[in-house]
């Protein structure tokens, strides 16, 4: 069975949404099979994988609302190989107020996860830029929660709610859900201050440390608007090394 991995935070800008694409276009290239389900409304790492969003109707919000209906049909096959994709659009903004009188809705996305959770060997989840009701049901979904935190002063700020949140979820949704860890992203070489956030973070969050760090690098920025992961962009980019070096750190934690 699958391990399904929410990525999440909710500051915004932090390199959520480039971790969610790279990693899971990395763990396909190293042959794993991986389901990559965009859980935000902004439907980033749908374009950012080469998707028109205005050309969708079987998105992650039609999978919430339409009752009986198997995940298998929402799902875009090998977007690259090992690699498929669950599209979002501006939609699920709306998911909430559609799902308002629906008993256990937290549970939702995990309840159709079960139907092809055996069919992966990972599931990555992009979670929304806040910890409303998309991010509950992500982390009800998943096993574990990775957080990327930007190398920037307030890189702390809002993880005490984050972790807050994952252990509200524990007691009270997902008592099996762990803490997967943090990856530094945005990391500059260049000036003290990124060392400095490294350095903090890691007296705060002992033994949660990704040792991989994502050091800014323009290829980055510049693949989303290509329609393309940073493998496939620009494959021997430093971004494309960091992620590639990501995902086998991933891998051998095996079990988490």
């Amino acid at each position: 069975m699958g391990r399904t991995i929410a990525i999440a935070n909710q500051k915004g800008g932090v390199g959520k949404t480039t971790t969610a694409i790279n990693l899971s276009a990395c763990l396909a290239e190293a042959g794993q099979h991986v389901l990559l389900i965009d859980f935000d409304p902004q439907g980033n790492a749908t374009s950012g994988v080469g998707l028109i969003k205005d050309y969708l109707d079987m998105t992650a919000f039609e999978l919430l609302v339409e009752g009986d209906t198997s995940i298998q049909d929402y799902i875009t096959k090998e977007i690259q190989p090992n690699l498929d994709v669950l599209p979002s659009d501006v939609d699920l903004a709306g998911a909430e107020f559609e799902l308002r009188d629906v008993l256990q809705k937290e549970m939702l996305l995990k309840k159709k996860l079960e139907l092809v959770k055996d069919q992966y060997d990972y599931i990555l989840i992009d979670c929304p830029p806040a910890l409303g009701m998309l991010t509950i049901m992500a982390l009800t979904a998943a096993d574990t929660v990775l957080v990327p935190i930007q190398c920037e002063f307030y890189a702390l700020e809002g993880m005490s709610q984050m972790m807050k949140t994952i252990e509200m979820v524990q007691a009270k949704l997902n008592p099996y859900l762990v803490m997967e860890g943090v990856v530094f992203t945005m990391y500059d070489a260049r000036t003290n201050l990124s060392a400095d956030v490294v350095d903090n973070v890691k007296r705060t969050l002992s033994g949660r440390i990704y040792k991989t760090i994502i050091q800014r690098n323009i290829k980055l920025a510049e693949a989303p608007s290509h329609g393309l992961p940073i493998t496939l962009y620009d494959s021997r980019s430093s971004g494309a090394e960091n992620y590639r070096m990501l995902a086998a750190e991933v891998i051998s934690r095996g079990g988490f």
